[in-house]
């Protein structure tokens, strides 16, 4: 039986959920993020996340249960993406498909996303959408893969 993947728009509600799935170590170590203390991960959400109307946040759901987000923010003229997933959803195809329709509902292009180079489960799935790479980058000394998606997914 397959699994339903949906996206909807996230709110405060969803906050704690997050807030776990950053603290997961396996989910830290893959994507090289330090997760944040509980009150600067909400300020960041409620003030530069949900907050900002500029930023298009989705969250994803598994048979109504929520499993992650998809997020688009402006970084000076550049529009970058990036998501997040509970442990429990990898490997099932559910990014492939959340990616799939945020890409649909997500017009900007170019788009852009810069995950850590060791994370290549995630530079896969963003190049099965139509990503390409472009450069590698430094970030406290650690190697990112820029990407960008142009055009359709």
């Amino acid at each position: 039986m397959s699994e339903q993947v949906r996206l909807r728009d996230a709110g405060q509600a969803d906050l704690e959920v997050f807030l776990a799935q950053e603290h997961d170590p396996e989910a830290a170590r893959r994507s090289n993020f330090p997760p944040r203390e509980r009150e600067a991960f909400m300020t960041h959400w409620k003030t530069k996340v949900l907050g900002d109307p500029s930023v298009f946040v989705q969250a994803v759901t598994v048979d109504g249960e929520l499993a992650g987000n998809l997020v688009a923010w402006w970084e000076e003229d550049r529009r970058f993406i990036g998501y997040w997933l509970g442990r429990e959803y990898w490997g099932r195809g559910i990014g492939t498909q959340a990616l799939a329709l945020f890409l649909d509902r997500e017009t900007n292009r170019p788009l852009h996303a810069d995950p850590f180079s060791g994370n290549t489960g995630s530079v896969r799935l963003l190049e099965k959408h139509g990503f390409r790479r472009t450069e590698t980058v430094m970030y406290a000394e650690q190697e990112h893969t820029m990407l960008v998606l142009h055009g359709e997914s």
